[in-house]
C-alpha cells in the first residue's frame, strides 16, 4: 500500500484530555500537561503531546490498514541498524478502544523544519552547505538498507511483496498513469506526451541494468526533517527525520528530486550541486545515475503538475506547457554535475 498515491488523509479530529490521559497511562508516559496541533503534520494525523515525563507525537487515524505497522517496521529497522536521528521508540497500539482508531506515539524530536522562513533568513551560505551535506549523508545511510527484490512491504506478513513485472515496468506504468490522469485537470499536449516517452526511452537501458533494490523513503523533503545547530561540531545538521508512510524498496535515486526541486526553486543551485555531489560521493550505485534521476524527477514533476492543476494551486506561468515547465528540472543534472 505504501506506493499508492493519496491526495487526502484521515484527520485525527477532536480528542479529549481523558482519551489522551488514557493513552499515556497505557504506555506509562506520565500525566498530561498539554496537547497541540503540529505545524507541519501531514493531513492532520499528528498532535504534540506534553506530559510530566516528556514531549511526544501522537499519530493516529491511519490512511489505510497497515499504515502505522509499516512505519513502525521501517523505523525499528533503521533504529537498529543505522545512526539516523529517528523518533524512537515507535510505540504502536493497534487496539481502537481509546480513540476509535489505532495510533502510534513516539518521542518528539528537537529542531526546526529546514524550510522554516525565519530559520532560512538567518542561515549563511556555509550553513546551507552544511545542511545539504547532512541530508546527503542521511540518505546514503538510509540507502544502505539493501534487499533482494523490488517491492513494497506487506504489513500482514512483514515481507516484501514484489511489484508486478519488473521495477522499470512498475515505475514507467506509474508515470504514464499519472500523466494520463493530469489530462483531467490540465492540457497535456501531444508534444508533452512525446517528450515524456523520449525521456523514458532514453533511460530504459539503465533501469534494465539496475539490480540494487534499496529502501526508499518516498517522501524525503524539508517538511519531514528537522535541523539544529550542533555546538560540538559547530555546524548545522539534520536533527530529526520522520514520516516513513510512503516507504518501499526500489532505486534510491527516487529520494533525491524533492530536495533538488526545493533548492532549485530557492535559486540555490550551488547548494543543490553540493547535495548531489555529497550523495554520489557516498553512494555505492553511481552507474547510470543521471539517466535514472531524470526519470524519477519526471515522475515527481508529473505528480506535482497534476496536483497543482487539480487544486488550483499553480504558482508558475499558467501559459507554460507541461514539457516547457518540467524540462529544467528533469535535465537538472546537466547543470548540477
Amino acid at each position: 500500500m505504501t506506493t499508492e498515491i493519496f491526495f487526502s488523509t484521515n484527520s485525527i479530529g477532536h480528542v479529549t484530555n481523558e482519551q489522551l490521559q488514557a493513552m499515556l497511562n497505557r504506555h506509562h508516559l506520565g500525566n498530561l500537561i498539554s496537547a497541540e496541533k503540529t505545524s507541519e503534520g501531514v493531513g492532520n494525523q499528528t498532535l504534540f503531546i506534553n506530559s510530566s515525563q516528556g514531549s511526544y507525537v501522537l499519530k493516529g487515524n491511519p490512511l489505510y490498514t497497515g499504515q502505522l505497522v509499516e512505519e513502525k517496521f521501517y523505523t525499528d529497522y533503521l533504529q537498529e541498524y543505522t545512526s539516523l536521528p529517528l523518533s524512537a521508540p515507535y510505540l504502536l497500539d493497534e487496539s481502537i478502544d481509546i480513540f476509535g482508531w489505532c495510533y502510534a506515539i513516539m518521542p518528539r524530536l528537537h529542531g526546526v523544519h529546514m524550510n522554516e522562513p525565519q530559520l532560512r533568513a538567518g542561515l549563511g551560505a556555509a550553513d546551507r552547505i552544511d545542511i545539504a551535506s547532512s541530508a546527503a549523508n542521511i540518505l546514503n545511510e538510509m540507502h544502505g538498507w539493501k534487499v533482494d527484490q523490488y517491492g513494497e512491504l506487506d504489513p500482514k506478513t512483514r515481507r516484501i511483496r514484489p511489484f508486478e513485472g519488473s521495477y522499470k515496468e512498475w515505475l514507467y506504468h506509474r508515470i504514464r498513469f499519472w500523466l494520463q490522469d493530469a489530462k483531467q485537470y490540465s492540457q497535456i499536449t501531444p508534444t508533452d506526451t512525446e517528450w515524456v516517452e523520449e525521456v523514458l526511452r532514453d533511460s530504459a537501458d539503465e533501469f534494465d541494468k539496475h539490480g540494487s533494490p534499496t529502501f526508499v523513503m518516498g517522501d524525503f523533503k524539508a517538511e519531514n526533517m528537522l535541523v539544529a545547530y550542533d555546538t560540538a561540531c559547530q555546524e548545522w545538521r539534520i536533527s530529526g527525520i520522520f514520516d516513513f508512510t510512503t516507504g518501499y524498496f526500489g532505486d534510491g535515486t527516487a529520494d533525491l528530486p524533492k530536495m533538488v526541486i526545493m533548492y532549485w526553486d530557492f535559486e540555490e543551485q550551488e547548494v543543490a550541486r553540493h547535495f548531489i555531489q555529497m550523495y554520489l560521493q557516498g553512494s555505492a550505485n553511481k552507474e547510470g545515475f543521471v539517466d535514472r534521476f531524470r526519470v524519477h524527477m519526471l515522475h515527481q514533476r508529473i505528480l506535482d503538475w497534476g496536483c497543482a492543476k487539480a487544486m488550483g494551486a499553480v504558482t508558475w506561468d499558467p501559459q507554460l506547457t507541461f514539457s516547457e515547465w518540467a524540462k529544467d528540472y528533469v535535465y537538472a543534472m546537466d547543470y548540477l554535475r
